[in-house]
């Protein structure tokens, strides 16, 4: 059985995607509108499921085992903070076709192999999804925190 392996790099101003090592695609950073991280269960960077990069005319769908998370979420903030385009969803309410979602329909895995489809394919089925954002993880963190510290109002506390 062949197995492929996927990478995401940087490499000047584009994204890079690899399948064994060979580039099987290129994304230029400024062709980048919007990325949606599909995460289970939680935002951390190891719950992410996979990852849409919307290009305007394309959207290219990476999973997680291609590295993905460490170049949203670790490379070139500056960049994600300015294009304040990184957006969330749950896994369980951002389904997929069924045709999207490789594997044997009983062994069917809910997670997508690397693919482009275009816009008018996959735009209608994403503008559904409950997106959360734009965020980065740090700016996501950083908010839980401050919800998680936030006292009620003084004006609120009966005073004795």
């Amino acid at each position: 059985m062949h197995h492929e392996l996927l990478a995401t790099r940087w490499e000047g101003h584009h994204l890079l995607v690899l399948r064994n090592d060979e580039v099987a695609d290129r994304i230029a950073a400024a062709d980048i509108r919007r990325v949606i991280l599909v995460c289970d269960h939680g935002d951390t960077p190891s719950d992410l499921s996979f990852a849409v990069i919307d290009t305007g005319d394309d959207h290219v769908i990476l999973p997680a085992e291609s590295g993905i998370a460490g170049r949203v979420h670790f490379e070139r903030q500056p960049f994600w903070a300015e294009r304040a385009c990184i957006y969330w969803v749950d896994a369980a309410r951002a389904p997929l076709p069924r045709a999207l979602r490789p594997g044997l329909w009983l062994l069917r895995r809910h997670r997508p192999g690397y693919l482009r489809l275009p816009s008018a394919e996959i735009a209608p089925l994403l503008e559904q999804w409950p997106l959360e954002g734009p965020q980065t993880w740090e700016q996501r963190k950083w908010a839980r925190i401050a919800a998680g510290r936030s006292l009620p109002p003084a004006k609120n506390r009966p005073l004795k």
